[in-house]
């Protein structure tokens, strides 16, 4: 047994939905690994369960696995809006929606999220981002001014594999992106921040 077996036998299970989610999608998608995963999914729920948010935003749904993990942890009136750019991947992630009990707050939006949120008057008490990694600072940008003092933002894949302590080739885009994002927000003094080594690497900032 490694070290990741240990802390997956010794964390609250995955649930039955979820392991299939996961399997289907091992099955079915070319890139399953951009499913937050198991052990993410249960520091996403964990997070919502403390912070208690009654309004979340999740930009990149994917496959809706972290949707529906942080949907556990909602409380009653609680409530996601998730978008999704592919169009391709709606009929998988209603079907995945429709088979949970959570299904009646999660409202799926699909489109571009720099298109959509402009359109809304709303403001959200958590936020996650895991979309295009070119678009990070882009997205941080929009959604600052929606997250409400006390307001939590969550950023995946802030570690990139690794990539980010190395030199980018100027066509890898996405590492840039994700480089050029872990700079503002190391600069930006309105909010407090920390990097989680989890997974691919998750960033929790505090909106002060």
């Amino acid at each position: 047994m490694n070290l990741d077996d240990y802390i997956l036998n010794h964390i609250d299970e995955e649930g039955e939905q979820l392991s299939l989610l996961n399997r289907e999608a091992h099955v079915r998608l070319l890139r399953p690994r951009m499913i937050s995963g198991y052990l993410q999914g249960r520091v996403l729920k964990m997070l919502v369960r403390m912070h208690q948010p009654r309004r979340i935003l999740e930009i990149g749904a994917y496959t809706g696995y972290a949707t529906l993990c942080m949907a556990e942890g909602l409380q009653e009136d609680g409530e996601i809006d998730t978008i999704e750019i592919d169009d391709e991947m709606e009929d998988f992630i209603r079907n995945q929606f429709n088979q949970s009990k959570y299904k009646d707050k999660i409202r799926l939006h699909i489109g571009d999220a720099l298109e959509i949120i402009p359109r809304w008057n709303v403001y959200f008490d958590m936020v996650f981002i895991d979309a295009d990694k070119r678009a990070y600072c882009d997205y941080y940008d929009l959604i600052f001014d929606r997250v409400v003092q006390g307001g939590i933002i969550v950023a995946d894949n802030t570690l990139w594999n690794g990539k980010v302590i190395e030199k980018p080739h100027p066509n890898d885009k996405q590492t840039i992106g994700i480089l050029n994002f872990n700079d503002k927000i190391k600069n930006d003094r309105r909010i407090e921040k920390v990097i989680l080594p989890i997974r691919d690497g998750l960033t929790i900032i505090y909106k002060l």
